[in-house]
């Protein structure tokens, strides 16, 4: 039996699915890999994409931070692709239990899916770190420089998890629910590097394990169906 044939089978026999995503889900809509650093990359920038994206940074650099973000961070141009489209119709026909994403770009709910549980917060929620106000993508997508609170103008932040800070503890316990209690895994687009997101995947007991990933991954030898090609792709073949 071939990999699509044998994926296809497994989603068809399972009743509890959880997908398990990151960078490699948004990369096929067109949306790049911020940590992606190339020659061209140094002449823009002088430190690297895990520096500027820490809390410490946001907090010593704001207008640094800024810059990176909007030039990297805000793309507003992505469409939803074959997996996202797939994965919210598998939700809707009852199969699909939950999405959880590494992903900030929002293109799961763009797609239709509604139990998305987003581990590093997305950039469509950003609020004034004073008053709470909460601002939307649109009016920091607009804001050139230190995004301000109309309010009380104060420097407003992207609901995004930036390294050195904590997950959402709320959606770390949904997650391990949902992943303790699926049937079926399909770890897909991530090489499981990012931490400590990636190891909540050790929370699976169910009877299916799939990993869909151009590159390894330290679950390949865990799993049941390894298919090494770009998740567009693979999901573009499966019928429900």
């Amino acid at each position: 039996m071939g990999e699509i044939a044998r994926l296809q089978q497994i989603i068809d026999e399972s009743r509890n699915l959880v997908f398990f995503g990151g960078a490699g889900v948004s990369t096929e809509s067109g949306i790049p890999d911020f940590r992606s650093v190339d020659g061209l990359y140094h002449q823009e920038w002088d430190f690297p994409p895990e520096i500027i994206l820490s809390h410490t940074f946001f907090q010593n650099k704001p207008a640094e931070f800024y810059r990176f973000y909007q030039a990297k961070m805000l793309c507003d141009t992505a469409k939803p692709n074959a997996a996202h489209k797939k994965l919210a119709k598998l939700e809707e026909q009852g199969k699909l239990k939950a999405i959880v994403t590494q992903n900030i770009d929002n293109l799961h709910q763009m797609a239709g899916s509604k139990r998305v549980l987003e581990l590093h917060g997305s950039v469509y929620r950003n609020h004034c770190v004073k008053c709470r106000s909460f601002y939307d993508f649109a009016y920091m997508k607009k804001n050139k420089g230190i995004p301000r609170c109309s309010k009380c103008g104060s420097i407003i932040k992207p609901d995004v998890v930036l390294y050195e800070e904590a997950l959402d503890q709320d959606v770390v316990k949904e997650y391990i629910h949902a992943i303790s209690h699926a049937d079926t895994l399909i770890i897909g687009g991530t090489s499981l590097s990012v931490y400590p997101a990636a190891s909540l995947v050790d929370y699976f007991a169910g009877e299916h394990l799939v990993v869909i990933n151009r590159d390894k991954t330290p679950q390949d030898g865990m799993a049941e169906l390894v298919i090494n090609q770009p998740i567009g792709k693979v999901f573009e073949q499966i019928n429900r």
